[in-house]
């Protein structure tokens, strides 16, 4: 499955979850506000990169979708890709996931071996589909919790967990196994267009659909995050506590005995002793 196609999936998902989730309450309001309390300063970030999106990124990202072949663009995608699925054996041993760190290594090994250097995806072929784990999701495999979130410029969303991994999973790129600067800034802006130019479609999407696009990307990135992090799962209730399950992660629960009951508006006041 493509990075775009991904998007697009979450897009959706998104989507329907909000539709049948109505319209905001003060709770989801409150909610927002524990976990996007830079709210203000995000928003203008946002800007500021939707805007260098507009006027940089995106025309040439189009130019070089509509000159360079699919093909190509997907020998590209598997090139960089192949790199992560080393990062993500890394990862997936760091989290105690041996059979899964192991199939990381094999996929690794056959493409870079037999897929000219990963260029050909060729382990998927053989049934080795490609797994997404980077140092983020290990942090929070060990329990570091995904703090506020922030969005960086040119950088774009992220949260505090995220923010301290990011040093790490932006040094596994190719392009730092090369000596020459030149060499690395060329392989890294290949890496942004051809990511980007696989996202127009995705993009063209979310621009039709999101009434306020910085809560539906704020939204989107945050559970797509909490589901990597938990494998598509529900997280880990403390200790003691029955499993509750939270829409995004980071999000406190409500309080449920009956005192709190009675605060919520339109609950009827206790009966009189």
């Amino acid at each position: 499955m493509t990075s775009a196609q991904r998007l697009l999936g979450w897009v959706v998902l998104l989507l329907v979850s909000g539709l049948m989730q109505g319209c905001s309450t003060l709770g989801a309001r409150t909610a927002g506000e524990r976990l996007d309390p830079w709210e203000k300063w995000n928003r203008k970030v946002f800007t500021f990169n939707e805007g260098l999106d507009e006027k940089v990124l995106k025309p040439v990202a189009t130019g070089y979708s509509n000159v360079v072949p699919r093909p190509v663009r997907n020998g590209v995608d598997n090139f960089f890709g192949n790199a992560a699925d080393a990062w993500s054996a890394i990862n997936n041993f760091l989290q105690g996931k041996v059979q899964n760190g192991l199939h990381d290594v094999i996929r690794f090994g056959t493409n870079t071996v037999f897929g000219l250097a990963g260029v050909l995806d060729v382990a998927t072929e053989f049934g080795l589909d490609h797994q997404y784990e980077d140092f983020g999701q290990t942090l929070g495999h060990w329990g570091v919790g995904a703090g506020a979130y922030i969005v960086w410029p040119v950088l774009g969303p992220s949260s505090i967990r995220e923010s301290l991994a990011m040093p790490l999973d932006r040094a596994a790129t190719p392009a730092l196994a090369f000596n020459d600067g030149a060499v690395q800034w060329e392989l890294t802006g290949l890496q942004i267009i051809n990511t980007r130019a696989n996202l127009l479609g995705a993009s063209r999407v979310l621009d039709d659909i999101a009434l306020d696009k910085y809560t539906f990307m704020r939204d989107a990135y945050l559970q797509r995050r909490r589901s990597l992090v938990y494998d598509g799962e529900d997280p880990p209730p403390p200790k003691g506590q029955a499993p509750t399950a939270s829409p995004v992660e980071g999000e406190a629960e409500q309080p449920t005995d009956k005192a709190a009951d009675t605060d919520k508006p339109g609950a009827p006041p206790p009966a009189a002793k």
